[in-house]
């Protein structure tokens, strides 16, 4: 019964480190998650109709906002010209499918999300809660695509590493990995219990 008891406190002891390891990693992510809105759109299904029009629509966003994130200084700033651009954007996603003959509901708002760890243009965005501008086509039940609006990312042969590197706290080495998975493992965890 005495061994069981010591594994049991070693196994203890060992979680009690890997938690207070992942939540230190986890804060320091948070400058990465506070100073990023990013874009997400989410198609209506996984019909390759669906996939289709759901990047029809990025790609007319994506034209229809360039260059509006641009003069933002500040994620609050990015935020309020994200803002004052929901009805645009919506109103541009409702056109884009209407020229394709879809009649989908559209629905854009400001969020703040949960997001796994990502990989873009060689740089990883750390699992946590963003900012995000949400466009929900139709049902929204297929698969996602996003970018980052703010720094203004979303076009990947216009990302500029620089701009990638002066988000506070960006990961580039390919070791973070293992702790990026901690950090989920630990804001899943954190959202399991804020649901219940």
């Amino acid at each position: 019964m005495t061994k069981k008891w010591d594994m049991v406190l070693i196994l203890g002891l060992l979680l009690a480190v890997v938690v207070s390891v992942a939540a230190g990693f986890d804060g320091e992510c948070d400058p990465v998650r506070q100073n990023v809105l990013r874009l997400h759109i989410l198609a209506n299904s996984d019909s390759e109709q669906d996939q289709a029009l759901k990047l029809q629509v990025r790609d007319a966003v994506l034209r229809e906002t360039a260059g509006s994130f641009e003069a933002a200084e500040s994620l609050d700033t990015a935020e309020q010209t994200a803002a004052a651009l929901l009805p645009r954007i919506e109103e541009t996603a409702r056109q884009t499918l209407a020229a394709q003959g879809c009649d989908d509901a559209v629905r854009v708002s400001l969020v703040n999300m949960y997001f796994e760890t990502r990989e873009y243009d060689g740089h990883t965005l750390p699992a946590g809660y963003y900012d995000a501008v949400r466009i929900e086509l139709g049902a929204a039940a297929g698969h996602n695509w996003w970018c980052v609006l703010f720094p203004q990312l979303c076009i990947g042969t216009a990302a500029d590493s620089e701009e990638l590197e002066a988000i506070d706290g960006l990961a580039r080495q390919p070791e973070y990995r293992l702790s990026f998975a901690l950090v989920e493992w630990l804001e899943r965890l954190l959202a399991a219990a804020k649901e219940q």
